[in-house]
């Protein structure tokens, strides 16, 4: 049976166990401009997840999820036409491709004192805002829609 906080400050404490269960993570980009279009040449994401379990799995996973985040940053794009989705193909909807995977270096904090989170997709989210600060750094230009192209 769930006790009710007492206080502000058990509310506190309760709302911090919950939240001490997820990830955290941090990614960086290394961006070039090649024929005025952004280019990622590196990217670094350090994850605390608790306690490793098994390292080289969690570092799969976090590459995996930090290609994905590649693609919807720079690469994919729904086109409608008429109403309808007008790129249905891997042909025509953008995907990253092997020539356009940067190095990814992933650094991961084992804690052994916190139990063992999970990451699924979650270093998905970071690789945009990333990518767009380093943009930013490197034009001076914000882009504030996805995918982040010179014609956004």
């Amino acid at each position: 049976m769930l006790s009710q906080p007492s206080s502000a400050k058990d509310s506190l404490a309760a709302a911090l166990r919950w939240f001490e269960k997820g990830s955290r993570f941090a990614t960086c980009a290394d961006v070039e401009l090649r024929d005025g279009e952004p280019v990622v040449t590196r990217l670094v994401t350090a994850v605390d997840c608790g306690g490793i379990i098994d390292r080289q799995n969690l570092v799969n996973q976090i590459e995996g999820a930090t290609v994905m985040g590649l693609g919807a940053a720079l690469f994919e794009r729904v086109e409608l036409v008429h109403g309808a989705v007008g790129n249905t193909t891997f042909s025509t909807y953008r995907v990253p491709r092997f020539r356009d995977v940067p190095v990814i270096e992933v650094i991961l904090v084992d804690r052994l004192d916190a139990t063992p989170a999970g990451v699924g997709e979650t270093p998905i989210i970071g690789v945009a805002p990333a990518v767009a600060n380093a943009i930013r750094a490197l034009t001076g230009e914000r882009i504030r829609a996805l995918p982040l192209l010179p014609d956004r």
